[in-house]
Parts: structure tokens; sequence; C-alpha cells
């Protein structure tokens, strides 16, 4: 059964850093793409970042030199370092895996509340 399983979410003063983590089943295939978006309450959905398989990297404009996005392919796993967390950065942040012929898989999300 296809799992996607979020963890690192959390409460983090304004300032601070959160690690999320992101696991995808083996029996997931063909994954070109893995990501995070996030939604925040009466916001849409919208991209964080996402790295393809050649490591070509998409970062939101609001995160660039605050989030790191990395990949263990042997892991099918994806983490989105976070630092200098701002209250705006509060949303619900959901884990998305691509595949080439299987179309998308997404987490259940992970809640991230910056605040002091």
């Amino acid at each position: 059964q296809v799992q996607i399983v979020e963890s690192g979410g959390g409460l983090v003063q304004p300032g601070g850093s959160l690690r999320l983590s992101c696991a995808a089943s083996r029996d997931i295939f063909s994954i070109y793409v893995m990501g995070w978006y996030r939604q925040a309450p009466g916001k849409q959905r919208e991209l964080v970042a996402a790295q393809t398989n050649d490591k070509n990297t998409n970062y939101a404009e609001s995160v660039k030199g605050r989030c790191t996005i990395s990949r263990d392919n042997a892991k099918n796993t994806v983490y989105l370092q976070m630092n200098s967390l701002k209250p705006e950065d509060t949303a619900v942040y959901y884990c998305n895996v691509g595949t080439r012929y299987s179309g998308d898989y997404w987490g259940q999300g992970t809640q991230v509340t910056v605040s002091s």
C-alpha cells in the first residue's frame, strides 16, 4: 500500500529552525520529483520547494535563502530544512511525490506554527 509519511512539524519561535522529513513507500515507482507544498488558512496551496531526480531545484521566492531541500533517493526520502522561520511560514506542509506514470502522491500534512 502506497504511503507518504511526513514528520518534523511543530511549534517554533520566530527565527527558529525546523527540519521536515517525508518518506515514500518503496512501492512508488518512477519517481521524478519530490517536494513540499504548504497551505495556510484561507489561502491556496503553494509550492515551497521541489527537487527532480537530476537535482534541479525550485524554491518559492518567499523561502529562498532560508530553506534547503534535499533527497535521499535510495530511501525515497525528501527533507526540508527551514531556518529563520517567520510567522508567515505558519501552514500545513504537504509532501508531494511526482511519478512519470502514476501521477502524484500526497502526504497527510504536518503543521508548522511559528509563534512567540
